[in-house]
């Protein structure tokens, strides 16, 4: 059986452009998407050039790719300086001594050299290179009746309603820094490594994976990944219900097709701590957790937030 959590369901109104308000949703990370099959061993990446020094932060790993998080040493500076990746304010670590860019990467950005701009207490401005690799993550071509992938008028209306509220709580970023850049796996069982699949439907793309999967019965227990304030909680028509938590200046995780939620919003939770139990609310055919990972504005793999990381590790989808 497979899930379909994230793509337009059976209906028997198609909007002008099959997928297209979908894929702007899947495009913003907004969705999570449930997608059976086995996965290819992921790219190797070039290592980072040079590293920062040690610091009471622990980084996430290092994989400067599309979907990936970048770790850039930014030197020794008295302050904090301000970092950009396309004028989107990116999170900098470290102390004095040693300071650290932690950039996200958007699943659609292309390979090449990007430019991060860094501004200085003294007034000065550095632009430094980023290296994007390439990446080919798996593909998963099926068939399907077309009921399966188009919206009722009724439910594009919902769906576009709640996209315009996700986006607002998708773009939330808040001063404090986060006390950690490790997380803890949100709930027991399998990981899937489907981020960055892209399945066909009928030989129409959509958009890659933009989360992790995590196979486990209803009513399992799902705590916070890390230290955070719920910034939202509701029940959507992809997601079901779903949680979303701020970290700090710009990392943000959120929870998926939850049967139980047990936090509200402005409520602070600590790393483990209890938040809501796995269900099968939302698109889906079968219980399990989606978790997404965001730094800033760009949904990440969350492995490589993980003391276990196991990229391009294969595995299947909960069903």
């Amino acid at each position: 059986m497979t899930s379909f959590v994230g793509f337009p369901g059976p209906g028997r109104v198609r909007s002008p452009e099959p997928g297209r308000a979908l894929a702007r949703a899947l495009r913003d990370g907004l969705l999570a998407i449930t997608l059976a099959g086995v996965l290819a061993p992921g790219a190797t990446v070039r290592a980072a050039e040079s590293a920062a020094s040690p610091e009471a932060v622990r980084l996430p790993c290092h994989r400067s790719v599309p979907g990936g998080v970048a770790i850039v040493a930014l030197g020794a500076q008295p302050a904090r300086p301000r970092v950009f990746l396309d004028d989107e304010p990116i999170l900098v670590s470290g102390d004095p001594g040693a300071w650290t860019a932690v950039v996200g990467i958007r699943l659609d950005a292309q390979p090449g050299v990007r430019e991060l701009v860094a501004e200085h207490a003294d007034g000065s401005v550095a632009r430094l290179p980023l290296e994007i690799a390439a990446v080919r993550y798996s593909e998963q071509r099926l068939r399907v009746a077309p009921g399966k992938v188009d919206l009722s008028a009724k439910d594009l209306a919902r769906y576009e309603r709640e996209r315009a509220h996700l986006a607002q709580v998708a773009a939330t970023r808040s001063d404090p820094l986060p006390t950690t850049l490790r997380m803890l796996q949100p709930t027991p069982g399998r990981r899937s490594s489907s981020f960055g699949l892209r399945r066909f439907f009928n030989g129409q793309p959509r958009n890659p994976h933009s989360g992790m999967d995590i196979a486990a019965p209803t009513g399992t227990a799902v705590v916070a990944a890390a230290p955070g304030r719920v910034i939202d909680t509701g029940d959507y028509f992809f997601n079901g219900r779903t949680i979303w938590l701020d970290h700090g200046s710009g990392l943000l995780t959120m929870y998926c097709h939850l049967d139980e939620i047990a936090v509200r919003v402005g409520d602070v939770v600590d790393a483990g701590q209890r938040i809501g139990a796995v269900g099968a609310t939302g698109r889906v055919t079968g219980a399990h957790l989606h978790w997404s990972v965001s730094l800033n504005r760009a949904m990440v793999d969350p492995a490589l937030f993980l003391d276990e990381p196991q990229p391009g590790a294969r595995g299947r989808e909960p069903r």
